[in-house]
């Protein structure tokens, strides 16, 4: 695999006009390495400590799969269940019981997910602030666990906070390869990959190894952070027995508040059933009003005549809404 670019971290303006205007990944050395967490990362009884010096009590999403998981929270065997438990638990149960592992052998794969860090821990944002975003942080934290490649309709800044985390990362024009599951459903939110990345069945999944030829990968030590462009895939292997990563998402949804994953849902139910004909003749007019193949769709309409396929208005956008809404719930 080839590595991820790593860019050499300046301030916000600089990030968006060369980072993310380029729609591709990058590494950031460092960029975080004066956080306080970072400071107290290094141990993980001081960052545990200082991570429940803050906590709210606020009981958090977790997860915990047993040993025989190897790390990896999937499906089960039988593919009719998960091979992880879910519930939520004091921030400060979750530490206890990560420490007390260090002690001897690793009884569980355990993972706070999407821990909102404004609610649970008020005072990390201040201590820890984001140079380059302006976005509600999440945290994240965990023993030694491997999460499958998924993506994320929103841009992400990744930052790792204590221990060390792999990135593996897939473009979109991968998803083929990477064989998505179910979209209903999905452990996490999102399809994820059928494919054990680690540990590749090439004859059950071969467009894998196209996939494989075409990610980019890099390790991240505490301080550095990683930008993943929305809908890139990603897998993450936590590599300490106590991992602390915080992120960023911002930007992925239109100014009417609207996910584009929401059209892909209906879109899916309204016109991948249709015949062969009538597909191809959608996917003319999707090219030519949503993905501007040809240009500008109202460039040849005089201002007085153009309407939502350029910049509508306040007023045309709520239209349309509540035609949608009326079309969807009659």
């Amino acid at each position: 695999m080839n590595q991820i670019d790593e860019w050499q971290a300046g301030d916000r303006e600089a990030f968006e006009k060369e980072v993310v205007s380029s729609g591709k990944p990058v590494v950031m050395r460092s960029v975080v390495a004066d956080w306080t967490s970072v400071d107290k990362g290094g141990d993980p009884a001081d960052i545990c400590s200082y991570l429940e010096g803050m906590d709210t009590g606020i009981p958090v999403y977790t997860i915990a799969a047993p040993a025989s998981a190897g790390g990896r929270f999937f499906y089960s065997d039988d593919l009719e269940g998960l091979n992880f438990k879910r519930g939520q638990i004091p921030l400060s149960q979750v530490l206890g019981q990560l420490l007390a592992q260090l002690e001897g052998a690793e009884e569980h794969s355990i993972a706070v997910q999407s821990l909102p860090v404004r609610d649970v821990l008020p005072d990390f944002e201040a201590q820890n602030p984001m140079p380059l975003v302006d976005a509600a942080p999440t945290m994240w934290i965990g023993s030694r666990g491997k999460v499958a490649p998924h993506y994320d309709v929103h841009r992400n800044v990744a930052c790792v906070v204590s221990g060390r985390r792999h990135f593996t990362l897939y473009p979109p024009d991968q998803i083929a390869n990477l064989y998505p599951g179910p979209i209903l459903g999905a452990p996490g939110g999102v399809p994820i990959s059928m494919v054990d990345i680690w540990n590749p069945d090439l004859d059950q999944y071969p467009g894998y190894a196209d996939a494989r030829g075409a990610a980019l990968e890099a390790t991240l030590e505490p301080g550095d952070a990683v930008y993943i462009p929305s809908l890139w895939w990603h897998a993450v292997e936590s590599l300490e027995r106590i991992n602390v990563l915080v992120n960023y998402w911002w930007a992925g949804i239109s100014r009417e508040n609207v996910s584009p994953n929401d059209s892909l849902l209906h879109a899916m139910l309204t016109i991948a059933a249709l015949d062969d004909g009538q597909r191809e003749a959608w996917r003319a007019y999707f090219d030519y009003y949503v993905f501007k193949c040809g240009g500008d769709p109202a460039a040849h309409l005089p201002d007085k005549l153009k309407d939502i396929a350029t910049a509508p208005s306040t007023e045309q956008s709520s239209d349309v809404r509540r035609f949608l809404a009326e079309k969807l719930d009659p």
